[in-house]
């Protein structure tokens, strides 16, 4: 018999303080997770992530910076996911949004020069693929502490519980596949490591979710 589908919409209304506290903890630590496999895997420099493949082509065509014009993005997702949905943009979902980068930074800080695109192909391989694998666990997480998720993965979490005909791995596959192909019309840079994260992050995270569930699911 099939196993019923995830379904990741959650109503936090009730919620005291300390209970917002240990979720908010927990989404922390997630997103420390994910960034750790986000770095590992932009060190590897075998491929940018699906997302910012589509902000890289936003960024030729509009000629602002790839920063600006993640901010510009993740602000418009969340303006139109808090007008059209419910149950889904939360405070952790701004944590999300602008803490990553410099959780990013920290750990480039530390493993930049042992990992780069002068190392052996072997450990950026290992790095690469490590990286889609510990993004994916922190992702889960994130999405199980019920805090929020960050306005580009809610985009596949928010399809998912609309199409209930269709597993969250493939809609993230999807939505993935939307930014790369996107985004490289545009002009942004795709590699090998950009089409392996397209089809691993989104079944590695399915198969993360039933692992990684807290108190706060």
């Amino acid at each position: 018999m099939e196993k019923q589908k995830t379904r990741f919409a959650s109503d936090t209304c009730n919620r005291n303080a300390k209970e917002w506290a240990g979720a908010l903890i927990v989404l922390l630590i997630g997103l420390t997770i994910a960034h750790l496999g986000v770095t590992l895997f932009l060190l590897s420099e075998l491929g940018t992530d699906t997302f910012t493949v589509f902000i890289q082509g936003l960024s030729v065509v509009s000629g602002l910076t790839v920063g600006t014009v993640h901010v510009i993005v993740l602000c418009i997702l969340m303006a139109m996911m808090l007008l059209t949905t419910r149950g889904y943009v939360k405070p952790g979902t701004v944590v999300c949004a602008f803490c990553g980068g410099p959780i990013i930074d920290f750990f480039t800080w530390i493993f930049g020069n042992y990992i780069n695109g002068d190392s052996a192909m072997i450990l950026r391989i290992i790095s690469m693929v490590a990286g889609c694998v510990i993004l994916s666990l922190g992702m889960s997480i994130v999405i199980n502490s019920s805090a929020g998720t960050g306005p580009n993965d809610l985009v596949a979490v928010i399809l998912s519980d609309k199409i209930e005909r269709v597993q969250f791995r493939w809609i993230r596959v999807g939505c993935d596949l939307f930014f790369v192909v996107l985004g490289f019309l545009l002009g942004g840079t795709v590699g090998v490591g950009t089409i392996v994260a397209v089809c691993l992050t989104g079944p590695l995270v399915q198969f993360c979710l039933p692992h990684t569930k807290t108190k706060f699911s």
